[in-house]
């Protein structure tokens, strides 16, 4: 049994020296700010509920944190009871309450719970897609916008560690996570693990948080941001790409969550995904295993580059 069954990834946290820079560039990513920037800090948010998505705090350039939702107070009490953290007021949009505590390799998580949800923001209209079996779109065409993406909501991040059987005990003891890919290299070594929040018979994302050994350094690999559908993102593609943004691997479909993927580098070297078309399964479905081939592999899509396989420092 865990401490705690979190019910979703929350926020991530990086250090920038360049506020405003940071901020153009999620502004062209697809979000939009949550809050005017003060006290050297910058939050944004996307379209969805969550008060905030993404915080950048002055500073410098490196990964600070990931922020886990908890599903009410009382599970921030007992963490904090055994961590021997405290309970603390969140100082930003949404309050709520927070607990801060640190991996086994130095990632700092902090847990929250009791915000409140911002207003949604509605995509531009969609129409219906058509394919050989149903053609819900009849008598009228389909124009998707151009320009950025929307994002709707953050849905996971992958972080690399030294242990990957200490640390993926650690996160699931403490957070209720279940495996749902084991991937294993040519040697029978099991070197990481895509988990997903346990929430009974409510469907969740294949993957909320992913942990990886394959000789990296121990840190922060990228943070993915669900957008509306697969013309959002292609729509987003090109306006990075018009931006002169660095592009770090896409477009393709994942074979491990059969996502659609797109991996961008904000400016200081911080990986951050566009995806749409995840897998969701319930607590009762199994875990898979899998090889490394077909973890870095895709159904459609170029290969990984070198570049793509090295993890960013845990802190900054």
């Amino acid at each position: 049994m865990s401490l705690i069954k979190i019910e979703d990834v929350a926020f991530v946290r990086f250090n920038a020296p360049d506020l405003g820079k940071m901020r153009t560039f999620l502004l062209d990513f697809g979000l939009v700010e949550a809050q005017a920037p003060e006290d050297g800090v910058l939050r944004m948010r996307g379209a969805g509920s969550a008060p905030y998505l993404h915080e950048t705090v002055q500073g410098d350039p490196g990964f600070a944190g990931v922020g886990l939702r908890a599903a009410n107070i009382a599970d921030l009490k007992v963490l904090a009871d055994v961590e021997g953290a405290a309970v603390e007021a969140l100082k930003a949009p949404g309050g709520g309450q927070q607990v801060t505590i640190s991996d086994p390799d130095g990632i700092r998580i902090t847990v929250v719970a009791g915000q409140t949800d911002a207003p949604e923001i509605i995509p531009k209209d969609r129409t219906d897609w058509n394919n050989s079996k149903a053609r819900p779109r009849a008598r009228q065409t389909r124009n998707p916008p151009a320009g950025k993406a929307t994002v709707m909501r953050l849905g996971h991040c992958v972080f690399s560690t030294t242990d990957l059987q200490r640390s993926s005990a650690w996160w699931k003891d403490r957070f209720g996570f279940i495996t749902s890919d084991e991937v294993y290299d040519g040697e029978k070594k099991n070197v990481a693990a895509f988990m997903r929040c346990d929430r009974g018979a409510t469907l969740t994302d294949h993957h909320t948080i992913t942990l990886s050994q394959m000789g990296r350094e121990p840190g922060f690999h990228h943070a993915a941001f669900e957008v509306v559908d697969f013309d959002d993102l292609m729509a987003g593609h090109e306006y990075l790409q018009s931006r002169g943004y660095v592009p770090a691997w896409g477009v393709g479909r994942h074979v491990v969550g059969s996502q659609i993927f797109d991996y961008w580098l904000d400016p200081f070297g911080n990986r951050m995904e566009h995806w749409t078309d995840g897998d969701l399964f319930t607590a009762e479905d199994g875990t898979r295993k899998v090889t490394t081939d077909v973890m870095l592999s895709n159904h459609w899509g170029p290969p990984p580059s070198p570049a793509f396989m090295n993890s960013r420092s845990a802190q900054s």
